[in-house]
């Protein structure tokens, strides 16, 4: 059943594309400065605020898409309408201008000098984040406690009010540089590798419910088997964060352990998405919605799992802390984590709210390959930039910058993929929006999902 409310999802999802654009073009002007740094005057577009915009970016999108995941799954959960359709797109306005006043802000160069990496906005901003978050809780939680109970609403709003109280720690700012850190990684850390994680799997758990057929108990078992996992090791590897930043040396004994057991709950996802696709019994028409599926928890346990095992014990990251490895890690986690399943989603839901057969699939799925194929190369380039870079600085002693001379030819690599990237991303935008063939369906049959 389709409901009315449902399209408040839409509004959210096409901001969160125009954000998502942004992101790309950010991210390869980025990439270009460091292959041609004074192709850009630096008092025009210096590198931090370039960085700034294209992380800030990632992070308001993304968080964007999950509103927009909200509306749309929350009505088919709960079986009744949005609470407030009229507050949604309050929350809308208030959360969308506050990031767009964020990043005018930043390219005029204003921003705090004691501004925290991810955590930039003026305490004006935040605080209409935090008022835009209240509003969306009220929203969708008397949504849930009115209809119909599931453990996908209950995991989803676990996820979400985390969300939301996790990020009161960015309010406060202590004047110890050690206390600062430990609080800023409870933003940051217990949102990508805690809650986040809870968001992600809710709604993978309602992608693999619609797209398979597999009976709701097994799959609520298998959710409630990630959620427990997610939270016993993510919210201890918050530790392998504490290493070298003036913390007891015990955090490294538990940053170490706990944060080499968050592979599991993503290798958790793995097992699941691909089980539930082998007893699936439904031979759903939407196979691009399928296909970024099954590449988010593939994609997931390599970016997030794998590749943050490389570089989390204490004894390896003594080397490895601030180096390309890092970033290597980061791309790759939040493409397979979190944009994977935002673009799942979306694949999954706009067919129904545009009223149209899941059209384009070809060049729906091309974009993911294209996408895919960029990041992980960029990952795999950035791997390898950051073991020479480890080696040259670490254990050779030469400076940063000389360093950073001999790694150029790796640098020029991730330009390249950046190009493959953003081309994905709008190819992904435009089989989305602009479909070469407009096949009208009958609502409630255009995201070809017949009842459970």
């Amino acid at each position: 059943m389709q409901y009315h409310s449902q399209s408040i999802a839409k509004t959210y999802w096409l901001g969160a594309l125009l954000i998502f654009a942004v992101q790309m073009i950010f991210g390869l002007i980025g990439g270009l400065i460091y292959v041609a740094p004074n192709l850009i005057p630096v008092d025009i577009m210096p590198f931090n605020e370039v960085r700034m915009i294209h992380t800030n970016a990632l992070v308001v999108w993304l968080l964007l898409g999950f509103f927009g995941c909200a509306y749309y799954l929350i009505p088919e959960e709960a079986e009744r309408e949005i609470y407030s359709p009229t507050l949604a797109y309050v929350q809308f306005a208030i959360f969308f201008l506050g990031a767009l006043a964020a990043v005018v802000g930043y390219l005029f160069h204003h921003v705090a000098a004691d501004a925290r990496s991810y955590l930039e906005q003026p305490l004006w901003v935040k605080l209409g984040i935090i008022v835009a978050a209240l509003i969306f809780l009220f929203n969708v939680s008397m949504t849930v406690l009115q209809g119909r109970k599931t453990a996908i609403t209950n995991v989803l709003l676990f996820g979400l009010w985390g969300i939301a109280i996790f990020f009161l720690f960015s309010l406060y700012n202590p004047g110890n540089l050690s206390e600062d850190k430990m609080f800023w990684w409870y933003v940051v850390h217990l949102w990508v590798e805690a809650v986040w994680e809870l968001v992600m799997a809710s709604i993978l758990a309602f992608l693999m419910l619609k797209l398979t057929g597999v009976d709701r108990e097994v799959i609520e078992k298998w959710l409630y088997v990630i959620v427990a996992t997610s939270l016993f090791t993510g919210i201890l590897g918050t530790g392998h964060h504490y290493y070298w930043i003036g913390t007891p040396g015990y955090w490294q004994w538990i940053g170490s352990v706990f944060s080499s057991l968050e592979v599991i709950p993503f290798f958790g996802m793995l097992l699941f998405t691909f089980s539930m696709v082998w007893k699936g019994r439904r031979d759903h028409p939407n196979k691009a919605a399928m296909l970024w599926s099954l590449g988010c928890s593939v994609l997931a346990f390599f970016g997030a799992g794998v590749w943050g095992f490389l570089h989390t014990l204490h004894g390896v990251n003594f080397y490895t802390h601030g180096t390309q490895v890092t970033a290597a890690h980061g791309h790759l986690a939040f493409y397979g984590a979190y944009v994977c399943i935002n673009l799942a989603m979306m694949t999954y839901a706009f067919p129904q709210l545009l009223n149209r057969a899941p059209y384009n699939q070809v060049l729906n799925m091309l974009s993911f390959w294209i996408l895919s194929a960029g990041v992980v190369f960029m990952t795999v380039v950035l791997t390898f930039a950051g073991v020479l870079q480890t080696h040259l600085t670490r254990v050779m002693g030469i400076s940063f910058m000389d360093a950073a001379d001999q790694l150029g030819l790796f640098f020029d690599m991730r330009l390249g993929a950046g190009v493959v990237t953003v081309v994905g991303a709008f190819l992904f935008i435009f089989s989305i929006l602009v479909p070469l063939e407009h096949e009208a369906i009958e609502p409630g049959h255009a995201a070809g999902a017949p009842a459970e």
